[in-house]
Parts: structure tokens; sequence; C-alpha cells
């Protein structure tokens, strides 16, 4: 059975009226009810029926891509349609494939084609790609078996692997450095960007509510432990509960929140265009390129909202009763130290983009690659805790590369704030930290840190979740 229709399917043949005839012949298979009409079940039961794999959701997905007036259902022109539409789209991905356009595919093809995306694979993992679609054993694809393996799949193309592996989008852990998810094209034209990163801040939003008293802990040992001023978690929450009470824990929290906004909007903004410039091959932005583009948008927009970050610092660390808010603090500090004090600690901050970037980003690609090239079959998702356990991998160890920059810039965003301190430079901070306290005193901090790491990807990504099913996004 498997044979014949395949016989009728994949064949050389491409005129208008044999088409036609094809799609009303498997039309005619399809519609077990004849009721002229094809739902998501006769679908899925007949394609399983026939041998024809299609990937988890394919026959809904099918169905809602084709069905022009709502009825859950494909009539014959629907369905015609949508496969003729269908069979364009995967010729122009076979023929861009095809780099020497001799109508075949071959393992190094693929491998090139997923390196212009930014994804690395060895030749053995391009040539098991190859086998999965091969059906005649060559060690080449051509446009039949092409066909014959994606024409039900429709979620599964090299662009599955931009949509489903967002994780800067997704999971909020605090730090707003890293690189900026990759939009599909389809994702850019339909408006579905804007709802993805509008989902994203509102998770942000509720995520760092949810942990700003970890955050606040870890600004505070930041600052103020030391081997002479030993701060534990128990001591230091004993402090702050009893200089202002349980509202204290979420000192500045309010312009830690508002700032997401801002500084989502510039660095996707800067993103793109930097992507632009940078970018040799429209379209094909390579993983060095995503790098320097990225890093180069992250330094755009903390420039841009640094003000906030200095005010988020002092407005956390302040004692009851010496601001009243975040506008009573700008002030204060404009009218003490200048316009220059909101730019305090900006050089360590700025240099941090680079380690933590890059190391997120060269973790998340490595995870991301092995997953793709071992556990990948009908779909790129990878499933949600594939994916959390990834970002959060990737993130908590760029964290660790750029904590002690961070540390760094937290202490000189704080000392003219502290009486008696002295006002020291960079350098002069470092070499006085390590003389002082050793390595680890480059660490403060660090345990409130990574504490807040699993309830804060947790709940951002419920959240995200939550505001995707209400802004209307698609899985």
């Amino acid at each position: 059975m498997y044979q014949s229709i395949r016989k009728l399917l994949f064949t050389d043949c491409l005129c208008a009226s044999d088409a036609a005839k094809r799609y009303e012949e498997l039309f005619a298979k399809l519609d077990t009810n004849k009721d002229g009409k094809i739902d998501v079940s006769e679908l899925r039961a007949g394609l399983a029926a026939m041998g024809i794999k299609s990937g988890k959701g394919a026959a809904q997905k099918i169905v809602s891509s084709g069905d022009q007036d709502k009825d859950e259902g494909l009539n014959l022109s629907e369905f015609s349609q949508y496969l003729k539409e269908h069979e364009k789209k995967l010729q122009l991905t076979f023929k861009s494939l095809d780099k020497n356009n001799d109508g075949k595919i071959d393992h190094m093809e693929i491998k090139q084609s997923l390196a212009d995306l930014g994804l690395d694979i060895t030749k053995e993992e391009a040539e098991k790609i190859l086998q999965s679609i091969d059906v005649d054993g060559t060690m080449s694809v051509d446009w039949n078996e092409w066909r014959e393996h994606f024409l039900f799949n429709p979620a599964t193309n090299l662009q599955e692997i931009i949509r489903y592996w967002k994780h800067s989008t997704v999971l909020d852990i605090g730090d707003s450095i890293t690189i900026p998810d990759e939009f599909t094209e389809e994702e850019k034209t339909t408006g579905i960007w804007w709802k993805q990163l509008s989902a994203g801040a509102m998770a942000g939003a509720v995520s760092r509510t949810g942990t700003a008293p970890l955050d606040r802990m870890k600004v505070f040992m930041q600052v103020h432990a030391s081997k002479s001023n030993e701060i534990n978690l128990i001591s230091g929450f004993k402090q702050m509960l009893k200089e202002g009470g349980i509202t204290s824990l979420w000192r500045g929290n309010g312009i830690n929140v508002l700032k997401i906004a801002p500084e989502t909007a510039i660095k996707f903004m800067a993103y793109e265009q930097y992507k632009k410039l940078l970018t040799r091959e429209p379209g094909k932005t390579k993983t060095h390129e995503r790098f320097l583009a990225g890093s180069l948008a992250g330094a755009t927009s903390q420039t841009a909202i640094y003000p906030m970050e200095m005010l988020k610092t002092r407005l956390t660390l302040r004692k009851t009763g010496q601001y009243s808010g975040m506008f009573d603090c700008a002030k204060k500090i404009l009218k003490k130290e200048g316009v220059k004090a909101f730019y305090k600690g900006y050089v360590p901050n700025i240099l941090g983009i680079i380690p933590y970037a890059g190391i997120d980003l060269a973790v998340y690609e490595s995870l991301k690659n092995i997953w793709l090239s071992r556990y990948a079959k009908d779909t790129a998702n990878p499933g949600i805790l594939v994916l959390l356990a990834c970002g959060t991998i990737s993130s908590t160890c760029g964290q660790l590369a750029s904590y002690p920059l961070a540390l760094i810039r937290t202490r000189m965003q704080a000392q003219a704030s502290l009486e008696g301190l002295e006002q020291l430079p960079m350098t002069k901070m470092v070499k006085t930290i390590l003389k002082k306290d050793g390595f680890f005193g480059l660490y403060r901090g660090i345990l409130p840190n990574f504490m807040k790491v699993i309830p804060a990807v947790s709940i951002s990504y419920v959240v995200y979740e939550y505001m995707r099913s209400g802004l209307g996004i698609q899985k």
C-alpha cells in the first residue's frame, strides 16, 4: 500500500494537471468517511496507515495552516493548495542546500548549510542526518527523497532549530547581558517576535520579584562582606530584617524590574542592526558573528540604561529613610556626586559582557549541538526539561566567569555612599581585595546568586508559558 502511494506522490513529473490528479487521488484515500473534508484524526490515521512518517503535531499543523474557511478540516481545494505551496517551500530549501546544483544533497552540503546557521557538526553527524532521509542508500538525497521525507512534516526544517532553541527570551536569572535569541523570518513578519519579547519581559519581572531577597543578599555580601566582617546568609538576613523589616528584602526591586523593558528593546534592535553590518551573507549568521553582534548589542543597551543599574545598587543598599524613592535617589546623587556618578563601575560592567556572553553562547551552542546530533529525530524541539537544563548550565558558567567583574562594578557603584570608604579605581580595587581577602574575595555573594538560579528559571518559565497562552503564541 505504502509503495503505491509513494509512487503516486513522489514522481519526477511536475506538470500542474498531473500534480492536481495526484493530490485528488491522495485526498480520496485520506477522506475515509467520504464527507469531502479531511480532519486532523483522518489525516493522522491515514498517514500512519500509509507508512508516511510525520512529526509530532504535524497533522494538526497541516490542517491549521491550510484551513482557510476555519471549519477544522481541509476540503480538496484547501488540501491541494497547501501541498502545492508547501512543495514550493521545500524546493527552495532543497535548492539552497544543493550548493553545487547537481540535483542531489550530500553530507558536506548538509554540514555547510548547518554551519551557515551557526551549528557546527562533524562529518559523521552530517552522514547520520543524511541517512535518516536517504531512501535508496546512495548517501545522497535527490528531490524526490527530500520531498517524501518532509512533505508531511511541516515543522521539520532548519529554521526550527532557531525557533525552538531560545533561552535568553524564556529564562531570566537576573542578569541581562546574554546574547539575544534569534527569530525566524516567519516570526519577524507575523509579529510574533514582539509578543515573545513581551512575554519574556513579564516573566523576568515576576521572576526578579520572586527572587529579590536573594538578589539583595548577593549585593549586600558583595559590598560589605570581607575576612574582617564575615557575613553568611543567616546573619545577613537578620541584619536586613532588623534594620528595615520584611519589606526591606525587596529594596531596589522596583527599578530592577523597570529596566527590563528598555534594555530588552534596545538590545534587540541594536542586535538586528549589528547583524546586518557584520553578516557577510544576509540571513546566515555564523556563531562568531552572532557573538560579536550580541556583545555589541549588550554593550549598547547597558550604556543606555546604566544609570538605572547604578540606581538599583544604591537603592538596594539604602538604609531606612535614606531615599524616598528612585527619583529622590537620583536627585541626591546628582547634587552630591555629579553626572559622572551615574557611570561608576561602567568599565568592569562592559568588560564583563565578553566572558559572560562568550561562555554562555559557547556552552549553550555545544549542549544544543550534542542534543541535536544525538537525540533529534522527528523534530528539533528539545522539550522543556532539556531547554531549561541547557539554559541554566550555560548561564551559570557565564556567571562564574564574569562574577569578579560584577563584584568590582557593584563596589564601585556603592563606595561613594558608604562613609569612610576610600574611592578606588578598578585596578586598585582588585589588588586591594586580593591582598585582603585572597582570590575568593572576588566571589563574595556567589552562594545567594546561585541559590536564586533554580527558582528564577522555574518562575520565569511558568510565567512565560502563561503569557504565551494569553498572547496567543502557538507552541
